[in-house]
C-alpha cells in the first residue's frame, strides 16, 4: 500500500470491448503504477480483502456495453466494485464506470433515447465546492462526452456534484466517484470514438461533431483532466481499510 513516497498503485478495470485506446489513455493521464484488468474478457483483480490485493485505488473505464446488459462479466464487475466501495477503497468510475458505480450502490441507469456526443460544458453544483475530486476545477469546464445511457436515480446519501442540461455528470458516495464525461480522452480518441458512431448516428451528425474535434477545442478540456491528479492525491493520503 502507499507510503506517500512511492507511486500510487492503481487497479484499472478495463470494461471496453475489443481493442480500444482505453488503457493507453489511462496510463498516459495517471501518474501512477497501473495494472490493467480486461474485465470485459473475464480478467479481474484479486478481491479487495485478499492479502495479495495491494492497490491504493481503482479506476473503472468506459465501455461500448450498457451496464444493464445481461452479461456475466458485467454482473461480476458490479459485485467487485460494490465490495470496493463498501471497504472504503478510493474508486473512480468514468462514463460506463460512472454508471456501473451508480448501479452497484442501488441507483438506476436507463437509455437516454439520444446520444450526448462531443465537447460539452459541465456545470459543477454547490456540493462540489469543497469536494477533493474537483479541487481547482472551474465551476464550468469543457469535457468530451459519448454516451446514450444515463444515471436516472441515486440513493439519498449520495452527493451530486455536476451536470449538463442533458444528464447527471458526477457524484460521490463514500470514497468513490463517478464522472460521466471523459477526462482521459486525447484528440485522436475523440476522433476515433466519433467515427465509430457511424451507423448508430447519421453521417451528418457525426460529421458535425468531427468538425468540432480540433486542437483548439480540445485544449479547453485541460481543466477536466485535473480530476485524475486530484483522485491520485486523495488515494495517496487515504489510509488503507482496516484489516489490510
Amino acid at each position: 500500500m502507499n507510503n506517500f513516497t512511492e507511486p500510487v498503485e492503481i487497479a484499472f478495470l478495463d470494461a471496453s470491448v475489443g481493442e480500444t485506446p482505453a488503457e493507453r489513455n489511462v496510463r498516459r493521464e495517471l501518474d501512477a503504477d497501473v495494472r490493467a484488468y480486461k474485465v470485459s474478457e473475464g480478467e479481474f483483480p484479486p478481491h479487495v480483502d485478499a492479502d495479495e490485493f495491494g492497490f491504493d485505488a481503482v479506476v473503472v473505464s468506459g465501455s461500448q456495453a450498457s451496464v444493464y446488459d445481461d452479461e456475466p462479466w458485467i454482473a461480476e464487475t458490479e459485485a467487485w466494485v460494490r465490495e470496493a466501495v463498501e471497504t472504503g477503497l478510493p474508486v473512480l468510475g468514468v462514463c460506463w464506470g460512472h454508471q456501473l458505480l451508480a448501479q452497484a450502490i442501488g441507483g438506476d441507469v436507463d437509455p437516454m433515447g439520444t446520444y450526448e456526443l462531443g465537447y460539452e460544458t459541465i456545470e459543477l453544483l454547490p456540493a462540489a465546492e469543497h469536494d477533493p475530486l474537483f479541487d481547482g476545477v472551474d465551476g464550468s469546464f469543457v469535457a468530451f462526452e459519448t454516451h446514450a445511457d444515463e444515471v436516472t436515480r441515486l440513493p439519498g446519501d449520495v452527493s451530486i456534484l455536476a451536470e449538463t442540461d442533458r444528464a447527471l455528470q458526477a457524484f460521490r458516495v463514500e470514497n468513490a466517484w463517478g464522472v460521466q464525461f471523459h477526462p482521459e480522452y486525447d484528440l485522436d480518441t475523440a476522433r476515433w470514438v466519433t467515427e465509430n458512431k457511424r451507423g448508430w448516428l447519421d453521417d451528418a451528425t457525426v460529421d458535425a461533431v468531427l468538425e468540432t474535434v480540433t486542437p483548439e477545442r480540445h485544449a479547453a478540456t485541460a481543466d477536466a483532466t485535473r480530476v485524475f491528479e486530484n483522485f491520485l492525491a486523495f488515494a495517496a493520503r487515504t489510509p488503507a481499510p482496516l484489516g489490510w
